[in-house]
């Protein structure tokens, strides 16, 4: 089945993991910017990352066939410095308007400071400014929840009526109901310690439906397998869901939401 991993950190994989990857059946992924797992120096080292977002990542993916998007921002791990941040934003409208940016994200909050409250709302003044669509990053556990809340809270109040154009992450089932219920998409991480398991995934996809629903595998340089969307298709066909069923939540419900941004430009394959 051709699916697309709405969610994967590639600038952290080998090469081959992008030949596994379209061997499996991926024909694209979707990239936000995200914490290299140190706090970056200043202004100039994102600028050349996203120099390798927006330029060599998509030449390693087309090598072997997988459409390779991408996503800008400062990730809430680094929004504490709020000076570093509100450069960061100021550059970001440099690359906007490049081929396969696909908007701002992956924004949000990380202990739910009010630093990383300040920075966040601030990307979500240049998405609304720009017409951009928006992907979320919700805490990890001990703190999704309230994080959860005060996302939803401060979109309402800064981004009331682009619900369908914004993308909440690492829902759990704690969480997904109250992202499903304001309007937006939710996104199902699958991890193999922490997040969701595909058995988890496939409980909430059997509780809430497909409509607005994604699954992706967040591959990144920590505990991950970049494989994770293939896992969730076998389970879902282990309990009997139809092809269509889950082609909805692999691919046409990635496809809906990227077409959404004017950039996006993707010939599905026959």
């Amino acid at each position: 089945m051709q699916y697309i991993d709405p969610h994967i950190h590639m600038v952290s994989r080998t090469t081959d993991d992008y030949e596994t990857l379209a061997k499996m059946g991926c024909v694209g992924v979707s990239e936000p910017a995200f914490w290299a797992g140190f706090d970056r120096s200043g202004v100039e080292g994102f600028r050349d990352y996203f120099r390798q977002l927006t330029q060599f990542e998509p030449t390693r993916a087309g090598w072997y066939g997988v459409r390779h998007w991408t996503w800008l921002c400062i990730n809430a791990k680094e929004a504490e410095n709020l000076s570093l941040s509100r450069d960061v934003l100021a550059m970001i409208p440099e690359f906007l308007d490049l081929p396969g940016v696909l908007g701002i994200g992956e924004i949000g909050l990380n202990k739910n400071t009010p630093n990383e409250a300040t920075i966040f709302l601030e990307h979500v003044e240049l998405a609304v400014k720009h017409d951009e669509l928006i992907l979320i990053h919700t805490p990890h556990l001990q703190d999704k929840l309230q994080g959860t809340r005060m996302i939803l809270d401060m979109l309402r109040s800064d981004a009331g009526g682009r619900e369908g154009r914004v993308l909440v992450d690492h829902v759990e089932e704690h969480t997904i109901a109250h992202v499903l219920e304001a309007g937006y998409w939710a996104g199902m991480t699958l991890y193999p310690t922490t997040k969701c398991s595909p058995q988890r995934a496939a409980d909430m996809a059997e509780r809430y439906g497909p409509e607005r629903l994604m699954v992706n595998s967040a591959g990144d340089w920590g505990p991950s397998r970049p494989t994770a969307v293939p896992d969730f298709i076998l389970e879902m066909r282990r309990r009997g869901h139809s092809e269509a069923a889950i082609k909805r939540i692999v691919y046409d419900n990635p496809l809906e939401f990227f077409g959404q941004c004017r950039r996006f430009d993707f010939e599905p394959r026959a």
